[in-house]
Formats: structure tokens, sequence, C-alpha cells
């Protein structure tokens, strides 16, 4: 259950010349497949909430141009009509939440360009008011608490003075201000001493904890008293670029600070550590994963439960109250559990169910009668279909490691000798996860199966995992994509001279790896948003990546500053072996991306067809870096069907395919 809204993961998650045609519209599937916009268009409904009050449910719906909006309705009165309470034009609203005010907050950028702001809609009169609102003032990682409830704590760009001049903020360095949710008063909290990349507030949103870097990579957990601000800092814990310390939130007393890290050992673990005395008490450890989800109440700011994942979710109770529930909730539904907040009373739940083979399911858990009643689908046309089981293997990898990956075969179809997508996540320390997954369901539709491979760096596996894939882009990481590809076709399952390879981000790159450093291993590439050279990448990052280049990238891939990794990452950039491309290639992007900047992917389908090769490239004037309006994500995914049928095979006929029987296309 969380604190607040955060922003999109900066450094660690990564991350055509046509411009985009208005108005364009996607070529229908064949009646027999299941519809592509069922896969790829707007959710039916979303992200469901309850007002800290439990009288109001609160959840996102498409409006009549598409684009989603929040609606709210009595809790009691299911049969009661919604109020929608925005009216966000263009990219609609992705993440949203309550304040302990009754208000509701969302943060919001301008075609993908991840400059948010912060806003705020009254529920009292419907107004909707940015809190901040300066262009390039990015503001991020809220922080709110129920002993506070008309302020929030947000980060926003560093205050600088020059010559007793106020200059224009900076743009890598952030600092914590309090936002008074009515006026919108904004006050700054502390200064950003030049190497702070996050902070913490207690439940009183007095900032008490930050972590500063340092030039090795390495960084420092600092601390101060209950008064905040003015207090003097000190440093509670120091780790190395090997190392992992995340700080979660201080106990309601103040006295207490929970925090992630696996100093010590290989899994990331979850401790207690007294502030005044540095002593830390183990909550919870496990030897196979790491803490995947951490339950911390945001009212008695206790962590009652933590979640595990290596294959799947499993969560382990800390309090005897907790472990009833989640013993009664493992009977409701065979999906992963997901625990989203509930009212401030602790007396409701929104949960969620993860399934394979459905769309997500929300349920109202009712404590006191141990009860819960379904919300509803996300889409619950896809309840008709019948979608493909996501089965969880372990591959060895060449060296040794045990690569933990999963496959989905398309349902009904013999498991021999299938066409396959080798479908890699973007990050790299990122991960990929059972569950629904909208391509992977897509990919199997068509009659393809579809490998994902969690390769070392990929996160969530113990520190030993990611730290194998020092300096191993294009390398290990990459042999590791090609021992799963070469597992699937030993098991039978994978027909070697039709493999594609397809991801966004670093999958993206993978993708590009794939066809330029092995190219005799796939028939063709699908690559979205997908760096190609790393030396250009690292020299242009988004300024918000700026703090972290010295905790991640510089370590794992390589410093261009340096001219010996410089050359290295040269050598490991697909851009200098596009003339080893054999197989056709598309490459999507968005032009507003800030972390590939369309410049990515531009030289490397320039490059290519220099050399004579095939690509299609197609790039959206209004995205950034993924493809958030539906209509965006429709024409891609009709052309990469279109493009993965060429090189692929079209999908077999009936019997063997199901065929679509729901009540619109």
């Amino acid at each position: 259950m969380q604190f607040g809204l955060a922003c999109i993961a900066v450094a660690s998650a990564l991350l055509g010349a046509a411009p985009a045609v208005p108005g364009l519209q996607a070529e229908p599937a064949p009646p027999s497949l299941v519809p592509r916009e069922l896969f790829f268009g707007n959710p039916e409904r979303a992200n469901p909430q309850l007002s800290p009050d439990g009288t109001l449910l609160s959840w996102l719906q498409p409006d009549e141009r598409g684009a989603l909006q929040i609606l709210v309705r009595p809790l009691a009165t299911p049969q009661a009509a919604p109020r929608q309470v925005t009216s966000e034009k263009g990219r609609g609203i992705g993440r949203y939440q309550w304040a302990y005010n009754g208000d509701l907050l969302f943060l919001q950028d301008v075609d993908g360009d991840e400059q948010y702001r912060l806003f705020a809609v009254r529920l009292s009169d419907g107004r909707v008011m940015r809190l901040t609102a300066l262009a390039g003032n990015r503001a991020c990682d809220l922080q709110l608490s129920p002993d506070n409830p008309g302020k929030a704590l947000v980060t926003r760009p560093q205050r600088r003075v020059t010559k007793g001049l106020f200059a224009p903020p900076s743009k890598a360095l952030f600092e914590p201000w309090l936002v008074d949710l009515r006026t919108g008063d904004l006050r700054p909290q502390d200064s950003n001493p030049g190497d702070a990349t996050s902070w913490l507030a207690d439940a009183q949103l007095a900032v008490r904890a930050r972590v500063r870097t340092r030039e090795d990579g390495g960084a420092r957990l600092e601390v101060r008293g209950a008064s905040g601000a003015g207090e003097e800092w000190r440093t509670l814990l120091s780790w190395s670029v090997q190392e992992t310390v995340e700080p979660l939130g201080i106990s309601a007393d103040g006295k207490d600070l929970f925090v992630l890290g696996n100093l010590g050992r290989d899994t990331v673990v979850l401790d207690q550590i007294d502030l005044a005395t540095g002593k830390a008490r183990r909550l919870a450890a496990d030897a196979a994963a790491d803490v995947f989800g951490v339950d911390l109440h945001p009212v008695s700011r206790r962590v009652r439960a933590v979640a595990f994942n290596r294959a799947r979710m499993r969560w382990q109770a800390l309090e005897p109250d907790l472990a009833k529930d989640l013993a009664a909730l493992s009977k409701i539904d065979g999906g992963d559990l997901q625990l989203l907040g509930g009212d401030q009373a602790d007396k409701t739940w929104v949960v969620l169910f993860d399934r394979d083979t459905s769309s997500g399911r929300f349920y109202l858990w009712d404590r006191a009668a141990q009860r819960a009643t379904l919300l509803f689908s996300t889409r619950p046309e896809l309840d008709k279909v019948e979608l493909s089981p996501m089965k969880p293997v372990e591959i060895a990898a060449r060296d040794g490691l045990s690569l933990p990956s999963y496959l989905t075969l398309p349902a009904r179809l013999p498991p021999k000798s299938l066409p396959m997508v080798l479908l890699v996540h973007g990050g790299p320390w990122t991960r990929d996860l059972w569950g629904y997954d909208g391509l992977v369901q897509f990919l199997a539709s068509r009659g393809w199966a579809v490998l994902q491979v969690n390769f070392r760096g990929s996160v969530g596996f113990g520190k030993k995992f990611k730290n194998a894939a020092v300096k191993q882009f294009a390398r290990r990481m990459h042999d590791d994509l090609i021992d799963g590809v070469r597992w699937a076709v030993r098991q039978g399952y994978a027909d070697p001279k039709r493999v594609a390879i397809m991801g966004d981000s670093y999958g993206g790159y993978a993708t590009l790896v794939g066809l330029t450093f092995t190219p005799e291993t796939f028939a063709c590439g699908v690559d979205l948003f997908g760096p190609s050279n790393l030396v250009t990448l690292l020299e242009n990052p988004p300024d918000y990546w700026k703090p972290f280049l010295s905790s991640t990238w510089y370590p794992f891939a390589g410093d261009p500053r340096d001219p010996k990794a410089r050359a290295d990452l040269e050598s490991r950039s697909p851009i200098f072996k596009a003339d080893a491309i054999r197989a056709p290639l598309l490459i999507g992007q968005g032009a507003n991306d800030p972390r590939v900047p369309p410049e990515e992917s531009e030289q490397m389908v320039a490059a290519i067809r220099k050399k004579g090769g095939k690509v299609e490239f197609v790039a959206y004037a209004d995205e950034g870096h993924g493809f958030t309006k539906p209509a965006n994500r429709m024409d891609f995914y009709s052309r990469a069907e279109r493009f993965l049928e060429e090189c692929l095979g079209k999908p077999p006929p009936d019997p063997l395919q199901r065929s679509w029987r729901g009540s619109s296309r």
C-alpha cells in the first residue's frame, strides 16, 4: 500500500523517419482472430481506489475521445451513475491518487516529454488546479501523510543562485518542496548539496532521510532528527556500486527507518533500523529472491506483509491479522495477489489478482466479514477468449547461471516446432513477470510461441545475478538470450528457422544486437525505441539521469569520457555493424522520447539503408518513451502483425486457431 505517486523510474529503466500520419487507421484483424483492440486499446476500466474516508470509489475509464479520465461514485451505491471529474485531453491520465484532504491528485506531462506537473481535483466544486505549473519544473516523488492531510511533499528542480540572483533551476538535481493542496503555495524544505538523489519524509512530512551518491557509484544514506529542517545530517549507511539500499519509510513515532538492502548478503532483505543507535532488526528475507513488495500502511506506518517473486508472487505476513487476510484472499482467485490500498480506517481494501490467462480482476476486500466483492475486470471481453498459459521455466546459461524465464505456447496448438518470438524486456534493470501481458497474449493468439528470458542484469534475483551483467552489454547478456532460444529449440518448442526477436528500450537494443551480432539466429526483428549507439546514448542522457550515471550506466556499460571505455562501447553498438543485418527489421520511435532520442533510431535506419538492408521505420509525433495513445499502439502493432506474418507465417486455420466470438470488433 503506497504513500504517494512517483515519477517513472529514471536511472533504473532505459529506457520511424516517416512522420506520424494524422487520422491513420489500423487495418482490422481477420474475423477469425481476437481483435487487436482488445489487447492494445484502452482498458474498459482500471486502477480503482478508495477515498481515505471509505465513502467514494474512483477509477480510470476512457471518455468518448478515448482518453482515460477519473470517475467517482459513492461506494455504498454501486448503481449510482459515476461522475467524471477530469477532462484531460490528448494522453489522458495514467497515474492518480487520493490525497488525505479528499482531493484527487495526478501527474501529467505533454506528449511523453516526462516534464511532469502536479494537478489537484477538488471534488467539492469540480475545480482542477495546477500545483506545479512552470515549464521545465518537473515534479515527481510525491509523498503524502494523513497526519498532514492538506499538504504534500514533492521534489522539484534544484534552486540556483548566481551572484545573488536566481538562475534557471537545475534540470538534473531535485529538492523537496511542501505543497499546500488548496492554495498551491510551494515552500522549499531543504537544499540539494549537489549529489542527493532521493528524499524521505516522516508522518509530519518533515524531511528526515536522503540518499547521496559518490563519484565511484556508491552512495550513503543520511538521516536527521525529528525537527527536520535545520538539524544536522549524519550518515547511517554507506554502500558500494555493487550493492543496493533503498529507504522505504519512517515509523509513526519517528524512531525507526524501514530499509531494503543487500549489504553483506546476496538478496535484498527488509530491515528495521533504530535511528538513534543504528541497530537493525531483520523483518523479512529469502535466499532465492529479493523483496519484491512491501505493505507499509500509511496510517499506522507499520510493515505488515512482504512479497517475494522469483517465478511467481509469494506473500509473507509479518502480523497475525494480516496472515488471516492473506490466507482468506488466497482462496478467492488463482492469480497473483497485489495489495493496492484501502480506506484510512483499514476496514476495506482494494486488491488485484493478476492472472496469465485473463486481464486483471479488482476486488473490494471487507476485512471484518472476510468477504471479497468483484469490482471489475480491466478487459472483460477477453474473459470470452481462451488465452494462453504462461509457464515459468529455469534455463541454464552456458556458464551455468540459472535464468528465470517464462514460456507462453499458443493455446490449442501442438507445442512442436512453432514459430517463436523472443520478447526482451527493457531496463535493463527491470524484469519479466508472470501474469497478464497484452503483447504476449496478442502474439500467442496469432499462433506464435513467446519466450521471455530474465537475462543477467535483471533485478529481483540477487546482486550476484545483477552484477554478472557488468560490461556485458552485447556479450553475456546477449548470450543468455541466445541460450534461451537454443533451449526452446532443444525442447522442440521452437522452429530454429522461424525465430524473431522483439523488445522495447533495452529490449530494442537487444533486438538490434541480435540482428547484427548473431544474424544467423533470427529471421527478423522488431525494435521499439532501442538505442543503436551506446556512446551517443550516454553522451546525451536526459538531465535527470545524470546523477545516476555513476551508479548504473558507467559501471555496467562504460563511461564514454574514457577513451578505452569509449572504444569498448562502440564495439558493442549495433550502429557499427549495420552491414551484418540480413533479416528484415521494423523500428518504432516516439518523437519526444527523452531517454532514447529519435536520433538513435534515425541513425540506425540510415546506416541500414546505406548498406542496402531492409528496414521499416515509423515515428509518432505525440509519443515519448512508450506508446501511450491507443491509436498509436493500434497502428504500430498492426504494422508489427503484418511484419511478423511475413517473417514467421500467418496463424494456422481453424480448427486449431480458435475463432473470435466476442460481441464487437
